[in-house]
């Protein structure tokens, strides 16, 4: 709609019949005297003239006498310093709500509406449709009030924001369907995974920007699908981004069900939906680069989680090869160690017989805890876990996954098959290593030698060990330790063995010492 000028020239001889009733004949009528008027006849056609000639009008002035009333309708003055001028005005309660100025005494404002005359007192005023600040002290002061409003209601608290989603499949977007803004966000998503965009369409910019953008919110939410949204706009001056300032706008993004990204203006930029939005971007093309992420970069992260996985894998195993081959060189001859545990074994007194249970009850201890660590290390363990983690990736790009991923996904689950089956079998050998090294550390301990037979007798009196005939009389008393039990025995009688005996091996008695 062209605008109508501020003030326009009244012809000073209306055309006939537009002011009062047609003129009666008679003497006024015939000396062109004015017809006589009632006072309502007059108001009412000077309020049709006014009314049609500025039925759409912007006025700059500053705000004086405002009042609100209980019906929620607002009277003001309008004032014009430098004429000294004033105009009364009045705007009703449902404009009153929308108007994006403060509605107080000193605003300087920009008013828009239309010119009439109240009738019934014949007062010349100004029916005001909306408000706008004027200059950028009083947008900064009505900004201000905004954001004090915005962080009473909770809404600037960033606990309440929420994380995007990894790879959404619809992402919406509110701007201008005809703006700069639009084409970069379909550049940007275009060069990258692919991606639907829903694109709501609204006014960016002007009085009724705000609630274009509000309604193409609530519209967008309303499509099937959508996980993320775009609000957006290029660059401007702080007038030009006013509309993201609005109420309507930061509360429509606050009630949004789906997270929110806000790319307004450039970097340097920073709205109230700015910072009610659940993530800000400096420009519309960064909110679509936060919203869709690059499948070159999630190839890459791909690639390092498989390369981790191997990496991890082949440290278990390497370790463990160590940890076994370090125990075989530990019990490389398995009978020097007999022999000195023979040769000990004359020599063990009673404290050694009451230690070698806790020693024996050590290495066991020693033995499950090696096996335990080498449960823990189990590479099949890691490799489930990282199956786990696998799968999980692998639900979420789903959606890309005949694009993109599969192929990516065969090759890692051949390369994971093939080290199952590599690891496998290296770790087998290993098992049964140690289970032998177990076997052979119990054959070495004393214990193990009275299993098989042997016995160690004593002197009852003072517990000294048999060793030799002379060492016992016939009548001594001795103590004799088995594997299980201790015997009491009485020596009847010593005999002495020949050479050829003492060259055979001793055979096992409970009556005899160790051999």
């Amino acid at each position: 709609m062209s605008e109508m000028p501020l003030f326009d020239r009244v012809p000073p001889d209306p055309p006939p019949g537009e002011v009062g009733p047609t003129p009666p004949a008679g003497d006024d009528a015939r000396d062109g005297s004015p017809e006589v008027l009632r006072v309502a006849e007059l108001n009412r056609a000077a309020n049709a003239l006014v009314s049609g000639r500025w039925s759409d009008v912007r006025v700059v002035g500053e705000l004086s006498n405002v009042r609100r009333v209980a019906t929620g309708h607002v009277y003001f003055a309008l004032n014009d310093e430098q004429e000294q001028a004033q105009l009364s005005g009045v705007m009703f309660r449902s404009d009153a709500a929308r108007a994006r100025a403060r509605l107080q005494d000193g605003a300087r404002v920009e008013m828009r509406g239309r010119v009439a005359i109240y009738e019934p007192r014949g007062r010349f005023q100004l029916i005001a449709r909306q408000a706008t600040p004027q200059g950028a002290g009083e947008l900064a002061a009505l900004i201000a009030q905004w954001r004090r409003e915005l962080e009473a209601e909770g809404l600037l608290d960033p606990a309440r924001k929420r994380p995007l989603p990894l790879w959404p499949a619809v992402v919406g977007v509110v701007t201008s369907a005809t703006g700069a803004a639009v084409r970069d966000i379909i550049r940007v998503t275009h060069d990258r995974c692919g991606v639907r965009l829903v694109i709501a369409d609204c006014r960016v910019q002007g009085e009724a920007a705000p609630e274009s953008i509000a309604r193409a919110l609530e519209a967008i939410q309303r499509v099937e699908g959508v996980e993320v949204v775009i609000v957006a706009r290029g660059g401007g001056s702080a007038e030009d981004l006013g509309a993201f300032h609005d109420p309507r706008v930061t509360h429509a993004i606050a009630r949004c069900r789906v997270p929110v990204i806000s790319g307004v203006g450039h970097e340097t930029d920073t709205t109230l939906a700015d910072l009610v939005a659940d993530v800000r971007a400096a420009t519309p093309s960064n909110a679509a680069e936060i919203a869709v992420p690059d499948a070159a970069v999630l190839e890459d992260r791909l690639d390092g989680l498989r390369r981790d996985l191997m990496g991890a894998m082949e440290g278990v195993i390497d370790r463990g090869r160590l940890r076994i081959e370090r125990a075989e060189r530990a019990l490389q001859d398995p009978r020097r160690g007999v022999l000195g545990v023979r040769r000990r074994l004359a020599e063990l007194d009673t404290a050694l017989v009451r230690s070698s249970g806790r020693r024996l009850s050590g290495h066991r201890a020693m033995l499950s805890a090696l096996v335990e660590r080498l449960r823990r290390h189990d590479p099949r363990t890691a490799l489930a876990r990282d199956r786990r983690r696998l799968r999980e990736l692998s639900a979420r790009l789903v959606r890309t996954e005949a694009q993109l991923v599969a192929p990516r996904r065969r090759r890692l689950e051949r390369a994971a098959l093939s080290l199952e089956t590599r690891a496998l079998p290296a770790i087998a050998p290993a098992r049964a290593s140690l289970g032998a090294l177990a076997a052979r550390l119990h054959a070495m301990s004393p214990l193990a030698v009275l299993d098989r037979g042997y016995a160690i007798a004593r002197r009852a009196d003072d517990g000294r060990v048999v060793r030799r005939r002379g060492d016992v009389a016939p009548g001594d008393v001795l103590s004799v330790r088995v594997a299980d039990a201790t015997i009491a025995a009485t020596v009847d009688a010593v005999h002495p063995l020949g050479p050829a005996d003492a060259s055979r091996p001793p055979e096992p008695s409970t009556a005899g010492g160790a051999p």
